[in-house]
Parts: C-alpha cells; structure tokens; sequence
C-alpha cells in the first residue's frame, strides 16, 4: 500500500475517480481515431491488419507518454494553463455549436473524418505497404491525441494517475472500440456528457491561472475535497443521465423493443 500511495497520493480512492474520467473520457473521445484507424489498415490483407494495430498500439504508448510527460510540464507553466483552457473551451463550444444549428454529433464528425482519410496507395519513405500504413496510423493518432492530452492534464497534476488513466484509456479503446461505438449509439446524449466534461475542465484550467492554489496557506483536506468534488461531478455527469434514460427513458436513448 505504501507503494500505491507514494505513486497515487495520499488518497486512493480519489485517485481511483480521477483515473476512472480519464479513461472514460478517453474513450468517448478516441471514437473517432478508432474509427479512422480501422479504415486506414482496411486495404492490408486481413491477417496483417491486427498486427499494424497492434504494433501502432506499441508507438501509441510511446508517443502518448511522451506528450503527457511534456504536457504534465506545461501545465505547470501559468500562461499554458490559459492556453490549454482555452483550446478545451474552443472545442466544447464548437461542439455544441455544431450540435445546436448542424445538428451533427460526434458520431456523424467520425464519420465525416473516415471519408477525408483513406488508406495509403503508395509507399512512404521507400517502405512497403504493410510499414507505410502503420506510419500513418502513428501519424493520425498523434493528430488525434491533443485534445485527449490536454483534458486528461487538466483532471490532475500527478503524472502518475493521469499515465495510468490514458494508458488504460488507450488499450482499453483499441480492444472495446466497437463496444463504445455501440454504447453511443444507444445513449446518443453521451457526446453531449463528454463534451461538457471538457468544457469544464477548460473553465478548471482557467481558473487555476487566474486564481493559483496558494498551497502554503491551502490545507491539503481543503484541496482533497476540492478535487473530489470535480471527480464526482464529472462522473454524475456520465452516469446520471444513463439512470434516468434506463429507467424513465429521460434523455432519450434509444433501445430496441
């Protein structure tokens, strides 16, 4: 257990919320980087297919940890944390600006973004087809990971839980993706959770800038119940509205008689 803490902080059970919104809001967001990347390996024969993804899995985590090693360094930095909330907000408003008067969900952007990419026709870099393909799954998740990485800085600045949560985030979204496409379709307003989840988390980001901790005057417990207070709610977000759809179908989802 010593171990744990000295990893995870002093509360454990803090940590497990936190980690869990990293996961889940990884997962929502990869929807369309899952979806683009199986279109990408499509024209590979079909034994190679799972062997690109596995081994784009293996840069994933790479790349990712490197990017969340820069971005946990960042965002210690006052004026990053402005600038990562706001981009957080830019793309909360953006989604709800697309919602509101295109009426497009994140559903349908996956599936605008599937059309603009297609698989490789022609060797990059001297390379033949099958090493061409995982180059571009690299490239296209690292074009895909800076929002992820920005949202799951913003939920902790223990680099530790936010690791552990995109890279179980990560893993878990290559193996269920097809069961997350499954679990929007049924409960359509999930978009709508996760995206006021990184709205509020720019609204943290900001705020952190214009009103740092001063941790010599803060109590640790003061801080601890501050940070349980946004896990939980971030989580009530999720979990509430899936409730009320099971049991009073309050949003809308919809199930098949």
């Amino acid at each position: 257990m010593d171990f744990l803490h000295n990893i995870l902080g002093s509360d454990l059970n803090k940590a497990f919320f936190t980690i869990l919104n990293i996961i889940f809001v990884e997962g929502l967001l990869s929807v369309d980087n899952a979806a683009v990347l199986a279109t990408l390996v499509m024209d590979l024969p079909e034994k190679q297919r799972s062997r690109a993804l596995r081994i784009g899995l293996i840069f994933a985590y790479i790349f990712r940890g490197a990017a969340l090693l820069l971005a946990g360094y960042l965002l210690q930095i006052d004026w990053v944390k402005l600038v990562g909330g706001g981009y957080l907000l830019f793309l909360a408003l953006k989604f709800f600006y697309d919602k509101a008067f295109k009426h497009k969900n994140i559903m349908d952007e996956a599936s605008e973004e599937v059309k603009e990419f297609t698989p490789p026709k022609k060797r990059l870099f001297g390379l033949n087809q099958f090493w061409s393909t995982v180059i571009m799954v690299e490239a296209m998740d690292l074009v895909f990971s800076l929002d992820n990485v920005l949202a799951a800085g913003a939920f902790s600045q223990n680099i530790y839980i936010v690791c552990i949560g995109v890279f179980i985030g990560i893993i878990t979204m290559r193996i269920v993706a097809s069961y997350f496409v499954k679990l929007m379709a049924r409960f359509p307003f999930l978009d709508v959770a996760a995206f006021i989840v990184i709205f509020m988390l720019g609204v943290k980001l900001i705020f952190e800038f214009f009103y740092p901790e001063n941790h010599a005057t803060s109590s640790e417990a003061h801080s601890g119940i501050k940070a349980y207070a946004f896990s939980l709610s971030t989580i009530a977000i999720f979990v509430l509205p899936i409730l009320t759809s099971l049991l009073f179908n309050f949003p809308r989802n919809n199930k098949k008689e």
